[in-house]
């Protein structure tokens, strides 16, 4: 594993209850989206809550260098200058997408469909992530890979078509990226490009690009899924973006909350977008003392004010259909796991392995690390619970640079036995730069 860093330990100790309110940063998802969107736009798209992690900065800086004038205005305020559908420039240099997995992605459906040269890159951890999912669909609709690296991974070079082609796609995996990318990517292609996708995804680039007054039809597609019809070429205008709280932040101070005896938080405007709530659901189901207490309408998203206090949760079967709305959220449902009252069993979790580690058997080695009984049978990860005895901790846990393997353990450690250690806390940044204080100002103990 190469590190562009020296490894910066973290240890987390239990202490007393977790109090207070707090608001985890923006969403990450709709961060990224933000800067595309702006870039695709006609006029000055607004942006406020942006989350300013190092992720979302790099698909900010890729924006600029495909011509988008980008303001920084103050904390989490932004505005993006378009250069509308088919305006691309062509970049001076390689765009550098470090850790973001997501902003590379989407912003290959960008480029690959317009007629510029644009070459990829990123970190060790970019690196080894496969991008050979989004460069099928790109190919049908006329983008040419001049260059890759084995197993279609970055470094890699896109030369888009004078005009791209409209296809009807059915993705091979559920995927909001893979989805994602060719929605952007019908943006440069005349007609209408169609995705069917047999397990629906999370759905923030449909809800966007209605929001930038695209022409957008979703409808459902047997059991679970959904046929997306976008209509190409359209002029998009600027509308300002209100950035809700991201789910997946808030799932960290959410379980601590949880397994935390005693405590009581509050969680400020969550997003609650049913594409995105399948961990709140789980937990509910476990028995977690959640309550919802204010619910609104910010930018297209619903969000809501969540009340968490310290619960004893018992084990539940979580069922593969629920994956594509809780992929981010496996490694710390798999520490509330740890505490429950008997066992849980969680299914279909292949995407994880795909993740920036191998998550699925990096969170079975650090539960195991940590005393906990834990096995991986086929594609399911099984946690046996603590039923209320202490879990030991221990440590070190190895993250593989994965922010969320951290985030995910350092958590647990507010409530075991003994400390729990994390062998690097460096790459936290890309997701949620606050995290260590935020965690801390309810009274926790990591540092």
């Amino acid at each position: 594993m190469s590190h562009d860093h020296d490894p910066v330990p973290v240890t987390a100790r239990a202490g007393s209850p977790l109090k207070g309110r707090v608001r985890v940063p923006g969403d990450k998802s709709i961060s990224h989206r933000a800067m595309i969107f702006g870039l695709l736009a006609i006029g000055e798209t607004k942006v406020s809550g942006l989350l300013e992690g190092e992720d979302v900065m790099r698909t900010a800086a890729a924006a600029r260098a495909l011509g988008a004038v980008v303001h920084h205005d103050g904390p989490g305020a932004w505005r993006v200058q378009g250069v509308g559908v088919g305006g691309l420039h062509q970049p001076a240099d390689i765009l550098d997408f470090g850790n973001a997995g997501t902003g590379s992605r989407l912003m290959m459906g960008v480029c690959g469909s317009h007629p510029i040269t644009t070459t990829f890159d990123g970190d060790a951890s970019l690196r080894k992530r496969p991008m050979r999912r989004i460069l099928d669909p790109l190919e049908q609709m006329g983008t040419v890979v001049v260059s890759q690296q084995e197993g279609g991974r970055v470094p890699l070079t896109l030369r888009g078509p004078k005009e791209a082609i409209p296809i009807v796609y059915a993705p091979p995996v559920a995927s909001a990226q893979i989805k994602s990318a060719v929605l952007l990517a019908a943006l440069a292609a005349p007609g209408e490009t169609t995705v069917i996708e047999a397990e629906a995804t999370r759905d923030h680039t449909e809800k966007m690009l209605a929001h930038f007054g695209a022409e957008i039809t979703v409808t459902p597609d047997g059991a679970h899924g959904r046929r997306i019809v976008l209509k190409g070429q359209p002029e998009l205008q600027a509308a300002p973006i209100v950035v809700p709280a991201d789910p997946s932040s808030a799932a960290f101070p959410l379980v601590a909350g949880l397994i935390v005896p005693g405590s009581d938080i509050l969680l400020e405007s969550v997003m609650t977008n049913p594409l995105r709530s399948g961990l709140l659901t789980t937990l509910i189901e476990m028995g977690a003392d959640i309550t919802v207490e204010r619910e609104a309408n910010e930018g297209g998203e619903t969000v809501a004010d969540l009340r968490v206090r310290g619960s004893q949760l018992k084990g539940v079967t979580v069922p593969p259909e629920r994956a594509p709305s809780m992929i981010d959220e496996y490694p710390v449902l798999a520490v509330a796991a740890a505490f429950a009252t008997g066992t849980t069993r969680m299914r279909g979790l292949q995407e994880l392995r795909v993740k920036e580690s191998d998550r699925l058997a990096a969170v079975e080695a650090g539960l195991k690390a940590a005393g906990v009984t834990c096995w991986i049978e086929g594609d399911d990860l099984i946690v046996e619970g603590s039923g209320g005895a202490p879990v030991r901790g221990g440590g070190p846990i190895a993250t593989h640079l994965d922010h969320r393997i951290a985030m995910s353990f350092l958590v647990m450690g507010l409530a075991t036995q003994n400390p729990v250690v994390v062998d690097d806390g460096l790459m936290i940044a890309t997701s949620f730069p606050s995290f260590t204080a935020l965690m801390n100002g309810l009274g926790g103990r990591i540092g």
